[in-house]
């Protein structure tokens, strides 16, 4: 059974070179430097095995990132895939999987929510974990074999060039990690691709109210801590619909900023 641990650590914040005023549709000019950011801000997450590395600085709120947001689920879980989670959200509250689905987590981390989707859906489903960085998903293999996970699968990828066919999941699902990508579209539109016709869009992701400047995010936190890059509501529900999606709808569930959220994103694929 998961036993609890010292309280999680918190990391030094990067600054980011992101440019906020990009097109949701394209990358911005920094893409690769972006990706090297987040890839080493979380490398040395894997390695500290940290609870919370998003929010602002050494006084985040662990009520609002981290393991606090999977109250009363984690029995059983390796100590390590919880003290590794960085999101700011709960994906299984949104997404309603069911036995014998077959899910996708985006930007996978230590493998929480890979873990707790192959207990949802059972034996006869089965749960790919898709992240770009080698330490994330070392420590996440080891989570799933410390967890006698036999329904899961990591992948070494980017979220915006799915290692995975056409039609081949029922759910994505995905936590405080869509706002780190440079080309969010390209994001949506793989997840659309992946997805069977009727297959479900359910993540946690943080999201910027409507008024909020590009500038103003920039001042609010940086690229790595899950805030500079957040999309507006307007902006996500654009870019579900670009990418093909219906039925769309973008829910705040609680404050992580001046005017910004966690948030669930829901959208479906149509038949």
């Amino acid at each position: 059974m998961f036993e609890a641990g010292s309280p999680p650590k918190n990391i030094d914040r990067h600054r980011s070179t992101y440019d906020p005023g990009a097109p949701v549709s394209q990358p911005t000019t920094d893409h690769e430097a972006i990706r090297a950011q987040v890839r080493t801000r979380y490398a040395h997450a894997a390695l500290e095995v940290t609870a919370s590395c998003c929010g602002s600085g050494p006084t985040a709120d662990t009520a609002v990132f981290g393991a606090a947001l999977y109250a009363g689920q984690t029995d059983g879980l390796p100590l390590t895939a919880v003290q590794a989670s960085l999101g700011c959200g709960n994906p299984l509250l949104v997404a309603d999987l069911q036995p014998g689905e077959r899910v996708l987590d985006l930007g996978s981390g230590g493998g929480i929510d890979v873990l707790l989707s192959a207990r949802r859906v059972g034996p006869d489903g089965f749960v790919h974990g898709v992240d770009m960085t080698p330490e994330m998903l070392a420590l996440a293999r080891r989570n799933a074999a410390e967890a006698g996970a036999t329904n899961v699968e990591f992948h070494e990828g980017t979220i915006e060039d799915l290692p995975l066919d056409d039609g081949t999941v029922d759910v994505v699902i995905s936590n405080c990690v869509i706002n780190l990508s440079a080309d969010k579209q390209a994001v949506l539109h793989e997840a659309y691709r992946v997805l069977v016709p009727g297959g479900r869009f359910g993540v946690s992701d943080v999201v910027a109210e409507d008024h909020l400047s590009p500038a103003e995010r920039l001042e609010r936190g940086d690229f790595a801590g899950c805030i500079a890059g957040a999309l507006t509501r307007s902006e996500y529900l654009t870019a579900l619909a670009a990418a093909g999606f219906v039925d769309a709808s973008v829910e705040f569930t609680h404050p992580v900023a001046d005017a910004m959220h966690g948030a669930i994103i829901r959208a479906t694929r149509p038949r």
